[in-house]
């Protein structure tokens, strides 16, 4: 059955042998309300259950397929090898087969010893930039941190990397509260709040984490242009923050069906614009896969849109995977110095 980001389109051919055989390299070392939205109805979850090992779908190719996670604690892919040289600064190998064989349920740093004893990207402090809509800005979690304290808390009793969490507005009971969400904002005026001077251009931040594009999937606005809208978005982070690593998550499922039909269209497009970026540049891309096994579900959802604390829990988790693969792939570099920007936000 074919991956609901790739419906519609043919699976890829079987790998031979030896394209099984072969592998990616290993690195050393307010708001405006959508008509189809409903009021938030904040929810508590009862803690999480353990993991359990599943087959993820070929959208797990989001997730550095060219970098194990087995120094960190998770599961070492076993790609198979494209017909051209790795990229060493891309997370996308091109042979959507390479998926097959990830599993990304693996518990939680806590609890994994092993991710006490491998700080990322050598210890860099993370200054990292949450940018997106009203889910980024923790819309119907009952803190209001949404995503935001479970990441820095696995980063910080992890890895222990110093981190600071940067933005030009603040969200939630979190100490280290920055941010930059903007509930209602479709992708292209969430980019032009990315690139006013005051913002990336000012924090400089070495990691964005993206998670736009749900207000334009549930306001039905030119959901086909989704993707170009995207990658201006992407590219103009790299020119205003040229350190920065971008991680880029797919939409998460949205509770309205016909939300959900432009959501699963914005995710193909997402899913190409990664392999169009791996194939035309040397650029330091994360996909990650909200929209998978391993995010939010219809019911981690507070209301048709906004994940319940349960639902922020598991997109913390995600985002984690997608810097512990940014590190493994070498693309971690130390932010540049900003007066008046620490490399810990809650110091």
């Amino acid at each position: 059955m074919l991956c609901p980001l790739t419906a519609g389109v043919e699976p890829p051919m079987a790998p031979t042998e030896s394209e099984l055989s072969e592998a990616c390299p290993t690195p050393v070392g307010p708001a405006v309300r959508h008509p189809f939205s409903h009021p938030p109805q904040p929810d508590e979850t009862s803690p999480s259950s353990p993991p359990t090992m599943v087959s993820p779908p070929l959208s797990t190719l989001l997730l550095a397929l060219a970098a194990p996670l087995a120094i960190h604690g998770a599961p070492t892919p076993t790609p198979t090898n494209t017909n051209t040289a790795p990229n060493p600064d891309t997370t996308i190998c091109s042979n959507t087969t390479l998926a097959i064989s990830l599993t990304l349920t693996q518990p939680l740093p806590s609890q994994n010893q092993q991710h006490q004893q491998t700080p990322l990207g050598n210890g860099v402090p993370l200054r990292i930039m949450p940018l997106g809509a009203s889910i980024t800005y923790g819309t119907a979690s009952t803190d209001g941190n949404g995503y935001r304290s479970a990441l820095r808390n696995h980063l910080i009793s992890g890895p222990g990397n110093k981190v600071n969490m940067v933005g030009t507005r603040q969200a939630g009971s979190m100490r280290d509260s920055d941010v930059e969400g903007w509930p209602g904002f479709r992708i292209a005026e969430v980019r032009a709040k990315a690139m006013a001077a005051g913002c990336v251009p000012h924090y400089r931040p070495n990691v964005v984490l993206v998670n736009a594009g749900t207000n334009d999937a549930t306001q039905n606005f030119s959901v086909d242009g989704a993707g170009a809208r995207m990658e201006e978005l992407v590219r103009g982070l790299w020119a205003a923050s040229p350190r920065a690593v971008v991680v880029l998550s797919t939409l998460l499922v949205n509770r309205n069906v016909e939300a959900e039909k432009n959501v699963r269209v914005i995710n193909a497009q997402y899913v190409d614009l990664a392999r169009r970026l791996r194939e035309g540049g040397r650029k330091r891309l994360v996909l990650v896969d909200m929209h998978g096994p391993d995010g939010p579900t219809t019911a981690d959802l507070a209301d048709d849109t906004h994940p319940n604390d349960g639902g922020y829990r598991k997109m913390a988790d995600i985002w984690f995977k997608g810097l512990v693969a940014a590190s493994d792939a070498g693309w971690l570099q130390a932010p540049e110095p900003v007066a008046g920007v620490p490399d810990d936000g809650a110091a």
